[in-house]
C-alpha cells in the first residue's frame, strides 16, 4: 500500500500562538509573521526532518512541523516517534524484517537506558516493567493502545504480550517456564477465537476489531509471570443483523459456511451455495477466512469438538433467523404472516437453537404487556416493522451471550488466584473515534470512551503539569490546549445530558 497522505496546511490556515493577553494588531501581525518565519525555516532542512525521534524537541510544534517529521521518518522505515511520555506509532502496511524479533526484545530488556534506544513499542514495555519492580507507588502499570481502524492496534497488543511473558520466561526456572509458555499460549490462542467471532471486514480494515479488549498480566513478587485475565467492552453487535455496505459479518459466519465438512453442513443445516441475508459480500475470500484455525484455538482453550459444534449450530441458526422475513396480515388484530418461503427457515431455526416453533414465532410477532394492580397480562400483534426489530434484537442478544461465554471460557483457562500474584501490567486496546453517515449507540459509546480518555491524559498531563509549573513559579510559555469537559457535560452530565434522556 502507498504511504498514508499527510495533510497538507498552508501557513496561512496554521494555528497563531496566543499569550492570553489583549495585544496591539500591529504587534500582533508581527508576532504571526515572525512565527510563520519560524516554521518556513523549520520546515526548510528537509534532511534533517527525520531525525526528530521525540517531537517535544520540534519547534515551533505545529500540526505541519509534527505531520512532516513523522512523514520524513515514515519514508526512510521509522515507523516509531517518541512525543513526551507518549509513543507515536505508524503502519508500515507490510511486514519488517526484525521489527519486532527476540532478539531486539532482549535489547531493550538489558539495556541500562532503554529510553536511549530508538523509539519503540518496546521501550514503552520495558519501562512499564521496570516501575513495576521499582515498587514505588503506582506500582500498578497500564498502556494504552488507541487509534484509528487499521492503525495497528491489535498487533501492538500482540508484541507486548510477546515482549512480557519473553520478560518473564527469561529469568525463572524450568518449571515456572512451563507455566508462564501455557499462559502465554493461552492467551495468545485466545486471538484467533476472539478475532473470528469479534472482528469484522470493514471498508477501512480486513480485519478490523469491532470490540475493546483489556488484557491484564499477572505478576507474583518475583515480577514473573504467574497469571492473565481478559476484559471485553462494546461489543459491536448489531452488526449481526446490519452491515453497512461493502462490508462483512463477523468473520466466524464466513468461516462455518466456507470451511465446514460435507458431514458438518448436514448436520448444521448449511447447504453449500445457500444465500442468507446477514451474510453479505460472501464472494470474497479473506486470510480471516480460516477456519481450521479458529478451531484448533478452541480446543487448545478447552472448547471440546462437542461444545464446538453445538457452537456452529446457534451461529447457523442465526443465519437462518436473518432470512424470517414477515408480511402485513389481511387483518390487524392478527400477528404478521409469513411469507411461503419463510416457513423452512423457522422450522430450521426452531431446531438449531432448541426452541420450539410455536414459542420462537409469538417471541417474534406477539407483544405481552403486564399493567394494572392485577398484574393483567395483554398480547398484542406486532406490526410487520416491530416484528423485523424483534428478530433482530433476538439475534444480537444471542450472539452477545455467546462471545461473553468465550471470554468466560478463556479466563477459566489463563485464570490464577489472587493470592499468587502482587501487581499487574494492564494492555488497553481501545476503539478510536468513530463518525460514520450513519451513527448508532455504538459510536456514542465508543467516542464517549474516547473522551474520557482524552480528558485523562489532559488533566495528566497538560493541566496539571502547567499548574504546577505556575505554583512553583517558574518561567513557563502556557500552552494552549482544548479542555473536553464541555463535551463531557453534554455527554453524562447532571441533571441534564444525552445519557440522562436516553435513560428516560
Amino acid at each position: 500500500r502507498p504511504s498514508p497522505a499527510f495533510p497538507s496546511i498552508g501557513l496561512d490556515t496554521m494555528p497563531k500562538q496566543e499569550n492570553g493577553q489583549k495585544e496591539d494588531s500591529i504587534i500582533q501581525n508581527d508576532l504571526s509573521e515572525s512565527f510563520e518565519e519560524e516554521v518556513r525555516a523549520f520546515l526548510s532542512d528537509e534532511e534533517k526532518l527525520h531525525l526528530f525521534d521525540d517531537l517535544t524537541k520540534v519547534n515551533p510544534v505545529t500540526t505541519t512541523t509534527v505531520l512532516k517529521c513523522l512523514q520524513a521518518r515514515y519514508a526512510v522505515n521509522l515507523f516509531y516517534t517518541n512525543a513526551g511520555c507518549s509513543l507515536v506509532a505508524l503502519n508500515p502496511f507490510h511486514p519488517i524484517a526484525c521489527l519486532y524479533s527476540p532478539e531486539l526484545m532482549r535489547e531493550y530488556h538489558v539495556a541500562l537506558r532503554p529510553q536511549d534506544l530508538k523509539p519503540h513499542i518496546f521501550a514503552v514495555a520495558e519501562q512499564t516493567y521496570r516501575n513495576v519492580q521499582s515498587q514505588i507507588d503506582p506500582i500498578n502499570q497500564s498502556i494504552i493502545v488507541s487509534g484509528e481502524s487499521g492503525a495497528g492496534k491489535t498487533w501492538t497488543s500482540r508484541c507486548l504480550m510477546k515482549f512480557y511473558a519473553s520478560v518473564a520466561a527469561s529469568v525463572i526456572s524450568p518449571k515456572g517456564n512451563e507455566t508462564v509458555e501455557r499462559i502465554e499460549k493461552r492467551v495468545l490462542d485466545s486471538n484467533p477465537v476472539m478475532e473470528a467471532f469479534g472482528n469484522a471486514c470493514t471498508l477501512r480494515n480486513n480485519n478490523s476489531s469491532r470490540f475493546g479488549k483489556y488484557i491484564q498480566l499477572q505478576l507474583d513478587r518475583f515480577h514473573h509471570l504467574s497469571s492473565a485475565s481478559i476484559q471485553t467492552f462494546l461489543l459491536e453487535k448489531t452488526r449481526v443483523a446490519y452491515q453497512a455496505p461493502n462490508e462483512r459479518n463477523f468473520h466466524i459466519f464466513y468461516q462455518i459456511t466456507k470451511g465446514a465438512t460435507a458431514e458438518e453442513r448436514l448436520e448444521w443445516n448449511l447447504p453449500e451455495g445457500a444465500d442468507y441475508r446477514w451474510l453479505p459480500n460472501s464472494e470474497r475470500n479473506l486470510d480471516e477466512d480460516c477456519f481450521g484455525v479458529t478451531r484448533d484455538a478452541m480446543f487448545h482453550l478447552g472448547i471440546d469438538r462437542s461444545t464446538q459444534n453445538n457452537i456452529f449450530k446457534v451461529l447457523s441458526g442465526l443465519l437462518h433467523l436473518g432470512n424470517i422475513q414477515f408480511s402485513n396480515p389481511v387483518d390487524e388484530s392478527q400477528p404478521c404472516e409469513l411469507e411461503d418461503k419463510n416457513k423452512d427457515f423457522v422450522k430450521t431455526v426452531g431446531d438449531l437453537l432448541k426452541i420450539p416453533v410455536e414459542e420462537l414465532l409469538e417471541s417474534l410477532r406477539i407483544r405481552t404487556i403486564t399493567a394494572g394492580k392485577q398484574q393483567q397480562v395483554f398480547k398484542k400483534p406486532c406490526s410487520r416493522a416491530e416484528c423485523d426489530t424483534r428478530r433482530d434484537c433476538l439475534a444480537k442478544v444471542i450472539y452477545a451471550k455467546l462471545f461473553e461465554w468465550l471470554v468466560l471460557v478463556i479466563n477459566e483457562s489463563i485464570y490464577g488466584d489472587p493470592s499468587g500474584w502482587t501487581s499487574f501490567i494492564g494492555l488497553l486496546d481501545v476503539y478510536g473515534f468513530e463518525a460514520f453517515p450513519e451513527n448508532n449507540l455504538e459510536q456514542l459509546c465508543i467516542n464517549y470512551a474516547n473522551e474520557k480518555l482524552q480528558q485523562h491524559f489532559v488533566a495528566h498531563y497538560l493541566k496539571a503539569q502547567q499548574e504546577e509549573y505556575a505554583a512553583e513559579g517558574l518561567q513557563w510559555s502556557f500552552i494552549n490546549y482544548q479542555d473536553n469537559q464541555n463535551c463531557l457535560d453534554l455527554i453524562e452530565g447532571n441533571p441534564l445530558s444525552i445519557f440522562s434522556l436516553l435513560n428516560e
